[in-house]
């Protein structure tokens, strides 16, 4: 079917598919338009590896509130950023779903071209000091709140709701004899007690030294004697030598600065073939829990947590959802680092 264009003056016959082309290119210049600019492509660079809100992006880059809400907007339009809600704040990160309308083949290619780009020392320190406020508030939360933790966990979900589901997903794995498993944020140490039966070896690792303590105080009166617990958080832990087989996160991540982060250090972790249980809440509404439960992130879209562990190198497994009558829902996710060796 052909079609006269509407330039009377210039009859052009045009075929829908020219016509359909003739689009595709100019919504690709928009695209290119959209780039063109440097702070906007060192906003899409941070974006690879966080999730920022408005004042954040302000302090990475000394601009004006209302300079970065223009190129956030600009962004958005083209498909190259997405909002993400956390209670009254707005979070802004690259797409983790293809948005309808949008060329999402060059969108992708195009962030390949950016990640080509180191990130600047000066920005990547800003980083490091935004991400250390976060796990400030978190750490002030655990400090004032250790002896109330479980109780105040519970208004969400208590631990048998969880716990089972996890050591299964864990236990479907073929592991030594000799393996070791890591748990990342081990809490009061109640999941430390299965672990202690199941594996040669377990290491807990948190940065709160109050809770680390209370774990520890737990296993001692479990005469649970093959635990070595670490102060520290995951990117301390995943520069050292040590490998190990398994590593487990039970409602841990959303109080965790930067989430996203944590994928890849677990990478690093883990020996070719181990495996990250990772259980944690989807995302939800419920503002009232960033203060009551010291919350920094208001749960995840399962498609996060794919895309995290995707980037990182890791591949998904299984996943168990389990929902609970409070109008939570848990989500249980099994990611495998690929054995390269075979």
């Amino acid at each position: 079917m052909q079609k006269t264009s509407i330039t009377p003056a210039n009859s052009i016959l045009l075929s829908d598919q020219d016509e359909q082309n003739i689009l595709k290119v100019q919504s690709f210049s928009q695209l290119l338009k959209a780039c063109g600019d440097p702070l906007r492509v060192k906003i899409l660079q941070v974006l690879q590896c966080d999730t920022f809100g408005v004042l954040e992006l302000t302090q990475l880059f000394d601009t004006k509130q209302s300079g970065m809400s223009h190129h956030l907007k600009v962004l958005s339009k083209e498909g190259l950023v997405e909002t993400q809600r956390e209670g009254n704040a707005i979070f802004y990160r690259r797409p983790f779903i293809p948005q309808d309308g949008h060329d999402q083949h060059a969108i992708e290619q195009l962030f390949e071209l950016i990640d080509r780009f180191p990130l600047s020392q000066a920005l990547s320190s800003q980083i490091t000091n935004i991400r250390k406020k976060r796990a400030v508030q978190s750490q002030v939360f655990f400090a004032k709140n250790t002896e109330r933790f479980q109780e105040q966990q519970e208004l969400i979900a208590n631990h048998e709701q969880y716990a089972s589901a996890s050591l299964e997903l864990l236990n479907k794995t073929d592991f030594s004899e000799t393996a070791t498993v890591l748990e990342v944020g081990p809490g009061e140490g109640l999941f430390l007690k299965p672990l202690s039966t199941t594996f040669n070896s377990v290491i807990a690792l948190d940065n709160s030294e109050n809770m680390l303590n209370k774990a520890q105080t737990f296993a001692k009166n479990e005469d649970l004697p093959n635990i070595q617990f670490y102060l520290g958080d995951t990117k301390v832990f995943s520069a050292q030598q040590q490998k190990v087989e398994a590593v487990v996160m039970n409602m841990v991540l959303h109080h965790v600065p930067a989430p996203a982060q944590i994928f890849h250090d677990v990478f690093d972790m883990l020996k070719p073939g181990g495996v990250l249980v990772l259980c944690d809440l989807s995302h939800h509404d419920q503002e009232w829990s960033k203060e009551s439960c010291g919350d920094l992130w208001l749960g995840f879209e399962a498609q996060e947590l794919s895309t995290w562990a995707e980037r990182a190198g890791l591949k998904e497994s299984q996943s168990v959802y389990i929902g609970l009558r409070n109008g939570f829902q848990v989500q249980l996710r099994k990611f495998i680092k690929p054995d390269y060796m075979n």
